[in-house]
C-alpha cells in the first residue's frame, strides 16, 4: 500500500514523512532502516529502559545473535517455532541459527556458575537482537518485522513465591514505563490473561498441575493489580501462561506489546538448580518478561499515539533555531552553539527563505521549540521559545537551557 493510501496518523505514513526509518526490497521484506533521526528515538528509548531496569536491580548482559541449534533443541523452542526460525546457517560442519528468542542463551549464562540461595532472584535483561521470518503477508511496518530488538528480560527466582514477588515487580517496572510514555491504562492499553489448553500437549507441555498453579499464580497477581483483565485460552506460551499488555493501531488491530511469563519448563530442560538454605540442590522458577517490548513496535505505537509529534525527550530534533536575515545569523549561531553543547538536539537554519516558510518547515517535522531571532532579540540578547502549546518570552540563553534540560530529565 503507498504511504498516500494510508491513514494519516498511520506509524507508516508518518515514518516516512518525518525521515525516521525507510525500507528497501533488496535488502529485504521486514527489515528497516533507521535514519539518523529514526535512531534518535531509538536511543533515548534504549537509555531510559536500561538505566531504570538497571536502578531496580537488573543484571544488563551481551549475548550471541546466534548459536548452534543444539541450544534451541535443548530447549524445545526448535519444534515449536521451527517454520518461524530462519534456516540453520551450517559452519564446519556444525549448524547454527539466528535466534529467535534470548532465554536459552541467559540459561546457560546462568549454568556459567553454581549459585546459592543468597543470590536470588537473578535478573538477566538484555536489548536482544531477534529474528523471525515472519510471513511476508503479515509484515506490518515496525509492528511486525523479521529483525528486531526485544527489551528482555529473565529472572530465575527460588520458588513459587519468590516468582510471584518478581512477575509484580515486572508489572510495576511496565506500569511505569508506560506511564512515562504518556500511555494511559484501559485508553492504549488492556491486560490479558492468556491460559494454555489442557487438551493439547502437543502445543503445551503436558503437566496440569503444574499449569494451574501457574495461572492461579498470574491470576492471583492481576487481581492484586486492581486492573481490568480478560482471559484467553490457547495464547499461552509452550512452557507456561502469561500476562500480556494489548494494544491497538490506529486501524483498531490489536497486538501484544509487553509481557510476563511465568515457566515451569525451562528449569527442568537446563537443569536449573540452587543451593537451599538447607545445603541441597533445588530446582529454580523462571520468569519472562519484557519491559518496553519490541523497539520497533513500541516506537510503532508512539508515532501513531502521538501523531509523530514526539515529546522533548523523544524528539530527533528538539529546537530549530530561526534568524530572520543574515543581520541575526551572529546572535542565532551564539544560541545554536550554545545548545549544542549542552547536548541539546538542535538545528540552525541560515537560509534565505522567508520566516513564514522557515516556521511551516519546523512544524512540519514537528519539531518541539523555534526559536526566532529578530532585531529585538539581538539588541535585547534574550529569546522567546515557542512551543507546541505555550511561548516563553525573555528568556536568556541559560534560561532557555534550563528551562530544556528540566523538561527532558521530567520526561514530561
Amino acid at each position: 500500500m503507498a504511504n498516500e493510501e494510508l491513514p494519516a496518523n498511520d506509524h507508516r505514513r508518518l515514518g516516512a514523512e518525518l525521515g525516521l526509518f525507510a525500507f528497501s526490497d533488496t535488502v529485504g521484506k521486514g527489515l528497516p532502516l533507521w535514519t539518523d533521526k529514526g535512531a534518535v528515538i531509538r536511543r533515548e528509548l534504549e537509555r531510559f529502559i536500561v538505566d531504570e531496569e538497571t536502578r531496580r536491580g537488573y543484571k544488563h548482559v551481551y549475548t550471541p545473535d546466534l548459536a548452534k541449534i543444539d541450544l534451541y533443541k535443548k530447549s524445545g523452542h526448535y519444534p515449536y517455532y521451527q517454520d518461524s526460525m530462519y534456516a540453520p546457517i551450517k559452519v564446519d560442519d556444525e549448524e547454527f541459527m539466528l535466534r529467535p528468542m534470548t532465554c536459552p542463551h541467559h540459561f546457560e549464562l546462568y549454568l556459567s556458575s553454581p549459585h546459592s540461595y543468597r543470590e536470588l532472584p537473578i535478573r538477566y535483561a538484555e536489548l536482544a537482537k531477534l529474528y523471525r521470518y515472519e510471513l511476508s503477508g503479515v509484515l506490518t511496518g515496525l509492528i511486525r518485522t523479521r529483525s528486531f530488538c526485544l527489551s528482555d528480560a529473565h529472572i530465575i527466582c527460588a520458588d513459587k513465591d519468590q516468582a510471584m514477588a518478581e512477575v509484580r515487580g515486572a508489572l510495576d517496572l511496565i506500569s511505569f514505563a508506560v506511564g512515562t510514555l504518556g500511555l494511559e491504562k484501559g485508553v492504549d492499553f488492556s491486560y490479558r490473561l492468556s491460559l494454555g489448553n489442557r487438551q493439547d500437549d502437543k502445543k503445551y507441555y503436558k503437566d496440569d498441575a503444574a499449569w494451574a498453579e501457574a495461572e492461579d499464580v498470574l491470576r492471583q497477581v492481576l487481581k492484586s493489580q486492581d486492573v481490568p483483565f480478560t482471559e484467553a485460552e490457547d495464547e499461552a506460551a509452550f512452557y507456561g501462561p502469561k500476562i500480556d499488555i494489548q494494544m491497538k493501531d490506529v486501524k483498531g488491530k490489536e497486538d501484544t506489546a509487553f509481557t510476563v511469563q511465568y515457566d515451569f519448563v525451562m528449569p527442568k530442560r537446563f537443569k536449573l538448580t540452587y543451593i537451599n538454605a538447607s545445603g541441597k540442590e533445588q530446582e529454580t522458577v523462571v520468569v519472562h518478561r519484557s519491559s518496553v517490548g519490541s523497539i520497533e513496535r513500541i516506537i510503532a505505537f508512539l508515532i501513531e499515539k502521538y501523531a509523530g509529534a514526539f515529546p522533548l525527550w523523544l524528539a530527533p530534533m528538539q529546537v530549530l533555531v530561526l534568524p530572520i536575515s543574515d543581520a541575526h545569523h551572529e546572535y542565532g549561531k551564539k544560541v545554536f552553539d550554545e545548545l549544542k553543547k549542552q547536548n541539546i538536539r538542535a538545528e540552525i537554519n541560515l537560509d534565505s527563505d522567508t520566516l513564514g516558510k522557515k516556521i511551516r518547515g519546523g512544524k512540519t517535522q514537528k519539531i518541539p521549540y523555534l526559536i526566532v531571532i529578530g532585531d529585538k532579540e539581538v539588541s535585547s540578547q534574550t529569546l522567546t521559545a515557542e512551543g507546541r502549546t505555550e511561548k516563553s518570552e525573555g528568556l536568556t540563553i541559560s534560561d532557555l537551557v534550563t528551562k530544556l534540560q528540566t523538561e527532558i530529565k521530567e520526561k514530561k
